[in-house]
């Protein structure tokens, strides 16, 4: 009987490993309209992260391509007060599908390794005038806070932390532009 039991809860245990951070994914927009979506976002915060651990302030540029392919430009501002600059492209994962792609950097590394370079570009919100967003990662590890300005109200700034959590994202960790 006590073999049964500890047999039992180890099978519970290793069950609950095995379904453990299977989350579904994050939902998205459906539809973003890429003509609507290009030109100028300011990152008003985001996830802490690797390659941006120098940023203060971000922004990027988004111009749509004849063969719908999207040109990415970042740039941040360091510490020092130098501008950094990161020229890439974005691409529908997945055929017609617009809410979901992949970005990829130009850089040395992009150009040895292209399959593990490119990052997921999710558009998680978007509001009707295309003047706020939240794009992510569906592992919810990267989440920026977008506007078409450098700042928002506090109502536009608490209806996106609300959509970020209402997704899934931890967003007692945003640092937010200065």
């Amino acid at each position: 009987m006590r073999a049964s039991a500890v047999a039992l809860l180890c099978l519970m245990l290793l069950s609950g490993c095995a379904g453990g951070g299977r989350e579904q994914p994050p939902e998205t927009v459906g539809e973003v309209d890429l003509q609507r979506y290009q030109g100028t976002w300011y990152e008003l915060a985001r996830l802490p992260m690797f390659f941006q651990r120098n940023c203060l302030r971000s922004e990027a540029h988004y111009e749509l391509q004849a063969d719908g392919s999207v040109a990415v430009s970042n740039r941040c501002e360091t510490k020092d007060g130098d501008w950094q600059q990161a020229k890439g492209e974005a691409v529908p994962q997945q055929a017609g599908v617009t809410d979901r792609l992949w970005v990829r950097f130009d850089n040395w590394f992009s150009r040895l390794f292209p399959d593990l370079t490119k990052g997921h570009y999710w558009v998680l919100y978007l509001d009707e005038g295309y003047s706020t967003a939240l794009v992510g990662s569906p592992d919810r590890k990267y989440l920026w806070l977008l506007a078409r300005d450098t700042e928002v109200d506090q109502a536009t700034r608490e209806r996106l932390l609300s959509e970020a959590e209402r997704r899934g994202y931890d967003t007692r960790e945003l640092l937010w532009r200065q």
